[in-house]
């Protein structure tokens, strides 16, 4: 079945990041949104199928890495149904990470509550919460898309969090993020 495009814009500015608790795929220790200390917090709602995630990983890869570096606490969280979609489970979520070499978590969502908390609607999208846990960016990592042809730059999304590493405003408009919509478990 093709993917079901979707776009991400309804969590506002200013929310407070939810709280959670997640097994990270690699590693398989629980990580509470608390744990995560650094001057900026990135979310980033990913898994492993959708085409438009498949098409920036490497630039999640080094965004996410890069601003780790920075001081930036970084985390990714999948919350794709594993039951209608396998390949995105924690077996699969691990290989990912580890063959990008990512230094940071990777979370499965599995009751999807944390995707719900934050009105995510697609993969990949991002969200950058400042030092309080205050939402300032909830949108695009750049204008690469699956066939566009433009470059991956990961500009919107460095722009957000170089803009709060600085003590700045983030820079508007904060443009929507685009992909395939998140895979929730079937109605029982």
């Amino acid at each position: 079945m093709p993917a079901v495009q979707a776009i991400s814009e309804r969590f506002p500015l200013g929310s407070l990041c939810p709280d959670f608790a997640l097994p990270d795929a690699v590693t398989g220790r629980i990580v509470r949104r608390d744990d995560l200390q650094g001057k900026a917090l990135l979310l980033i709602i990913a898994c492993n199928h959708c085409p438009y995630v498949v098409h920036v990983i490497d630039e999640i890869t080094r965004v996410g890495n890069e601003y780790l570096a920075k001081g930036v606490a970084v985390a990714a969280i999948n919350a794709n149904s594993e039951r209608t979609h396998p390949q995105d489970g924690p077996p699969y979520m691990k290989a990912l990470a580890e063959e990008k070499g990512w230094r940071f978590p990777f979370l499965f969502d599995a009751t999807q509550e944390v995707a719900r908390a934050l009105d995510a609607m697609c993969t990949p999208d991002f969200y950058v919460f400042d030092e309080k846990r205050r939402l300032v960016y909830h949108g695009q990592l750049d204008d690469a898309r699956p066939g566009n042809g433009r470059p991956l730059t990961g500009a919107d999304l460095r722009r957000a969090l170089d803009a709060v590493l600085e003590g700045k405003p983030v820079p508007s408009p904060q443009k929507p993020s685009m992909g395939c919509s998140i895979k929730w478990h079937p109605e029982e």
